[in-house]
């Protein structure tokens, strides 16, 4: 997306700030549309959002119709099927403080010409669902989505208790569609995290991801994959999978809180939001119990601040309350923006700040060496979940913020997700408070603690390669999603390997077989009388799991290798750029750094790791057991492909293709993906359901072409879809 530049009244510092916001804001909907690991916190999200809509009331010559300001916002995945909502579902403005909240207060009853009744209702933080009922009966729930259009989740809400499959009670429409929240209660999501914790898993930052990420779940597959290895030694983990995704389905709660379209005389003669709810529930529906009717502003914000003071006595997680104007015929009078009905808004609360007592401070050792301070705490809710542990990132940190051992201290989850100490509460201090004194050695190998160059705060390790502490995380983090994604090489697996001897570095670990595994106990059968010891199903899940990542591409094993800096973003962008390790080991630090997006910090560690004899042992021992190193576009060069330098979108949907394959496609010819069409644009991919790329590229005067074309590219027939070059 870019401002509309036929106006140049627009100074050009506010339009590349207008593109960088768009963006931004663009690549944070679709990260949590997808369930991918959002790099936004909540609260900087509505910072963005926020500015971005003050830049444009500023200058209102860089509104476009695809604008986030001009949308719900949203993505559809392509793990289901599609579904329209009969009536768009729209999203909410945002109030930040008092102020803004009177303000819109005041151009309500201006535009009524009254001061109207207000309904509050608290903003539980999920995910909204748009249900339909037909006869009384449910027969579609989806999620959001855009707004216009959503995915199917019908056959996981047979899961949902709180969902009703059926109407009851008096005067049931034929035609019912209601708007909601699918959540999980705090109590649930504690549960959840426990069992994550368990099973070596990640934990959900927070109960709406993980609402999300249940919802999203597609039992249907797992209950015909399970028929699939009936008898197979798969059988039992693919069960206990589904088993999984059943518990966490059933464990998720639901509450209405509007209604799009419908049939029933008796919604059409109601007169307010509240008789709305009120009906709703006789019909079985969940509404929420937390709404009350105010009719003055003063009693409105008594509602918010009284529920901001007692938000830990709520049984699920709120980011605010939602205030709508509750006369219905008020509402049609007021209608809608393109994205937000203008008589309803949301107040937003500030991220929550608790205080609890200081017992200590630790230090952590990490897979590259860094040595972490963290708090370790008294636990609190804060935010939802239960909190005992943050981090102090390094002494200057703990130095700065004034923090002593055995403080009483202000804690809050930054961005909503990290816990973070903000400070000690002076007032409580007794004097028996004791200064934190960094360790001088390291704790798991003895090796004297330091700097690693003149002037850095971070402490390290130096004992790299030796290090217990940091030959665990590197072997935990090999198997983690963001590197190899080896399913049962989690925390407690890989600290058994070690601790057995079984494993004395990560080079033997695809040397491992089940003869290696029966000397670590973590794997072996609980021995029974008159039976023959064993490996376990994790230990057969290991080998099956290494056995399959052999093949992973190379940028995954560029992650897992632990190369400080590199994370999955730079490790595609190399691994596209070089092609295989032996390329890699002869690149330059210039060399590297001309590849988009790495710059001379990433460049210096590649060159570092491939300059150190034991960690390209590592590499040869893999090799040696198996491992290809071979990037999955490795019979392509994107240096020296006519499409290096070229910057192609792709919008809607391409036969044959998920979004991502598509984009994969492209950029192993050496063409740069982008998300949005500017000037710079060579050439936009129109599939099935296109946007309105199609119609701004054509407006800009960019090239297009079909998914005929979009083969041709692949076919290496370039010329004929860019005759240009």
């Amino acid at each position: 997306m870019v401002a509309n530049s036929s106006d140049s009244t627009a100074p050009s510092s506010a339009s590349q700030r207008w593109q960088k916001l768009v963006d931004l804001i663009s690549s944070a909907r679709m990260q949590y549309a997808l369930q991918v690991s959002q790099t936004l916190s909540d609260s900087g999200y509505d910072e963005l959002f926020r500015e971005l809509l003050e830049l444009e009331t500023q200058y209102p010559m860089l509104v476009t119709g695809d604008s986030p300001t001009q949308s719900v916002g949203g993505f559809r995945s392509e793990l289901f099927e599609s579904v329209v909502h009969l009536e768009p579902m729209y999203s909410l403005d945002n109030a930040f403080n008092e102020g803004e909240l009177k303000a819109w207060c005041e151009r309500i009853s201006t535009s009524l010409e009254q001061e109207p009744q207000y309904l509050c209702e608290l903003k539980i933080d999920g995910l909204a669902v748009d249900a339909v009922y037909r006869d009384g009966t449910l027969k579609t729930l989806a999620t959001r989505g855009d707004g216009a259009t959503g995915e199917d989740v019908t056959l996981n809400s047979i899961l949902i208790a709180s969902i009703p499959k059926k109407l009851t009670g008096t005067s049931v429409p034929k035609l019912l569609e209601v708007r909601g929240e699918v959540f999980y209660p705090l109590a649930v999501f504690d549960s959840i995290n426990a069992e994550q914790t368990k099973m070596g898993k990640p934990l959900f930052a927070n109960p709406r991801n993980a609402a999300a990420g249940a919802l999203r779940q597609r039992v249907d597959k797992r209950e015909r994959e399970l028929e699939q290895v009936k008898g197979s030694k798969r059988e039992a983990k693919v069960a206990q999978d589904l088993e999984a995704a059943i518990l966490r389905l059933s464990g998720l709660e639901f509450t209405v809180h509007g209604f799009g379209k419908h049939d029933s005389k008796v919604l059409t003669r109601a007169r307010s939001q509240s008789e709305v709810y009120e009906r709703l529930a006789h019909w079985g529906l969940p509404v929420t119990s937390h709404a009350l009717v105010h009719a003055s502003f003063a009693k409105v914000v008594e509602f918010i601040n009284y529920f901001n003071e007692h938000r830990v006595e709520v049984t699920f997680d709120i980011d605010g309350v939602v205030v709508k104007v509750n006369d219905l015929a008020n509402q049609v009078r007021l209608g809608f923006t393109s994205r937000a009905p203008r008589w309803a808004i949301a107040y937003k609360y500030p991220p929550e700040v608790v205080r609890t007592r200081l017992i200590d401070i630790e230090i952590s050792v990490g897979r590259t060496g860094r040595v972490t301070p963290y708090a370790v705490m008294e636990p609190v809710q804060v935010a939802g979940t239960t909190v005992s542990m943050a981090t102090l990132h390094n002494p200057f940190e703990v130095s700065r913020k004034g923090v002593l051992i055995g403080d009483t201290v202000y804690l809050r989850k930054a961005g909503e997700i990290i816990p973070e100490v903000l400070g000690p509460v002076l007032e409580e201090r007794t004097g028996s408070e004791i200064p934190f004194v960094m360790p001088k050695f390291c704790p798991e190998c003895g090796s004297e603690l330091g700097p690693e160059s003149e002037g850095d705060k971070d402490i390290r390790c130096p004992n790299v390669q030796d290090c217990p502490a940091q030959l665990r995380e590197r072997l935990f983090h090999i198997g983690s999603r963001g590197a190899l994604d080896i399913e049962g090489l989690g925390e407690k697996a890989a600290q058994a390997l070690l601790v057995s001897g079984v494993l004395a570095s990560e080079a033997e670990l695809f040397d491992l077989t089940a003869d290696k595994l029966l000397n670590c106990e973590f794997f072996v059968n609980s021995h029974q009388e008159h039976e023959s010891v064993g490996i376990n199903k994790a230990g057969e899940l290991l080998l099956a799991q290494l056995d399959r990542a052999k093949g992973q591409p190379l940028w995954r094993f560029l992650v897992a290798l632990s190369i400080r800096h590199v994370g999955p973003t730079a490790a595609k962008k190399i691994s596209r750029a070089f092609g295989s390790v032996e390329a890699l080991q002869e690149a330059t630090v210039e060399q590297l750094s001309n590849v988009d997006g790495v710059g001379e910090r990433i460049a210096d560690s590649i060159v570092d790791f491939f300059d150190t004899d034991w960690r390209l042992d590592i590499i040869s021992q893999w090799r040696r057991a198996g491992v290809n190193f071979a990037d999955e576009h490795t019979d392509t060069d994107p240096v020296s492909s006519p499409l290096t330098g070229i910057t192609i979108v792709i919008t809607g949907s391409i036969p044959g293709f998920t979004r991502d394959g598509a984009q994969d496609a492209i950029a192993a010819l050496g063409a740069t993906v982008s998300g949005s069409v500017s000037p710079k644009t060579d050439l936009v991919v129109v599939g099935d359901k296109a946007g309105s790329k199609a119609e701004k590229a054509q407006k800009l005067g960019v090239a297009l072409t079909d998914a005929a074309g979009f083969h041709k590219l692949l076919s290496g027939d370039h010329q004929s879809v860019l005759p240009h070059l």
